[in-house]
């Protein structure tokens, strides 16, 4: 079934009854280059009135971090964006890409499927990519900001996309056999429900539920950019400002970068 606005909504006013949430504005279209990119013009030409999810049946220049592209295939990923204001300007973010990590993998741990998170945007099935998070911000011209909030996941993904992307990733057979409206209006609910909360507490309220989805939880870790080795250490968690923890051989160290990566040690 086609992606329709109308079904998502019907199905989140179900999901909220009785929960407060914003007023949310939902768009299909059958394709573009990227929704975090059209939802950024948007932000930049003072265009967004109201927190707006933008969808794709096939987005043919997505965009992960640091520039890297991802890949999809129409029907196999969902591929959306949310854009959300927030009073406060985007130092005021800190924290936002894990929280948003957070509300994705509680979902879909509530639907049946058994996902980690790997610092700082990666949700991961079996210890390999089943979806990516993109966070960008832009100033409202005022005190407050922008928060364009990007999100693939892989629901079935075939073997020449694999050969396309380099490395193999994973993805959900039993997220593909559902409805993607219903789907969708899952995952909308419980990231609004997360915003709303971040707008009030900040990061510090969900630092233990980050650290319960940890996928590599006290394991032998480096953080490496561009190729580059920097340090490497014990992944002990996230603290409040949403820093990853490493005990290195030196002392406690805290990585503040998401530009830089992770990756395990044997």
């Amino acid at each position: 079934m086609k992606l329709d606005p109308n079904l998502i909504q019907s199905v989140l006013r179900e999901l909220s009854q009785g929960h407060r949430q914003s007023p949310v504005v939902i768009e299909v279209v059958d394709q573009t280059g990227s929704t975090n990119m059209d939802l950024m013009v948007r932000a930049k030409d003072g265009l967004l009135t109201a927190p707006v999810l933008l969808l794709a049946e096939e987005q043919t220049a997505g965009r992960g971090r640091s520039g890297r592209s991802w890949h999809s295939i129409p029907g196999g990923v969902l591929t959306f964006s949310l854009a959300w204001h927030f009073e406060t300007g985007p130092q005021s973010l800190l924290g936002l890409p894990l929280v948003v990590g957070i509300a994705i993998a509680e979902r879909l741990l509530q639907i049946g499927v058994p996902v980690s998170l790997k610092w700082p945007n990666d949700i991961l099935k079996d210890g390999k990519k089943l979806g990516g998070i993109l966070l960008e911000s832009q100033s409202d011209g005022l005190v407050g900001a922008w928060a364009v909030i990007g999100i693939g996941l892989n629901l079935q993904i075939p073997t020449s996309l694999e050969q396309v992307i380099g490395q193999e990733v994973a993805d959900a057979p039993w997220l593909a056999q559902m409805d993607r409206n219903d789907l969708m209006a899952q995952l909308l609910q419980s990231l609004m429900a997360a915003l709303e909360e971040f707008k009030v507490l900040g990061f510090t309220a969900f630092v233990e539920r980050w650290n319960v989805l940890h996928a590599h939880a006290h394991q032998a870790v480096k953080i490496i950019d561009q190729g580059k080795l920097l340090h490497q250490g014990i992944a002990l968690g996230v603290d409040a400002q949403g820093s990853l923890v490493l005990q290195t051989e030196v002392g406690m160290l805290r990585i503040h970068s998401g530009d830089v990566s992770l990756r395990p040690l044997p």
